[in-house]
């Protein structure tokens, strides 16, 4: 099991883009991958459906598909939707990351527990 959550509004613009892309029924793919300046890098993609060794969180109308390698670096994150000044799109807040990069996409955990993401990209 997975420990992950998603805001409203995160939750509220995911359907939004599954809407657009005439994909209703799809889900959220959230993985980590190796790479990015600090170590892993987040990743978010559109899915249709899950793989077989996926955890499947449901939220807010929303499925959440996550990997069994990225699941152990993304325990008790959030995902949201930021609108600011400088950005707008959605982030991870990150319990387990102890260094982040400037741009936010990219961290680093205290044991580099689990193993990143290779099939990122499905």
């Amino acid at each position: 099991m997975v420990e992950l959550t998603i805001t409203d509004k995160a939750a509220e613009n995911v359907k939004k883009i599954l809407k657009e892309k005439g994909s209703e029924q799809g889900a959220l793919r959230v993985f980590v991958a190796g790479g990015g300046c600090s170590g892993y890098q987040y990743g978010m993609a559109l899915a249709q459906d899950a793989e077989e060794d996926d955890f499947v969180v449901e939220q807010g109308g929303v499925r959440l598909l996550v990997d069994p390698e990225s699941a152990p670096l993304l325990k008790g994150a959030e995902i949201d939707y930021v609108e600011d000044v400088m950005k707008s799109g959605f982030t991870i807040f990150n319990p387990n990351a102890v260094k982040s990069c400037a741009c936010g996409s990219s961290f680093d955990t205290a044991d580099s527990a689990g193993s990143p993401n290779a099939r990122a990209c499905h």
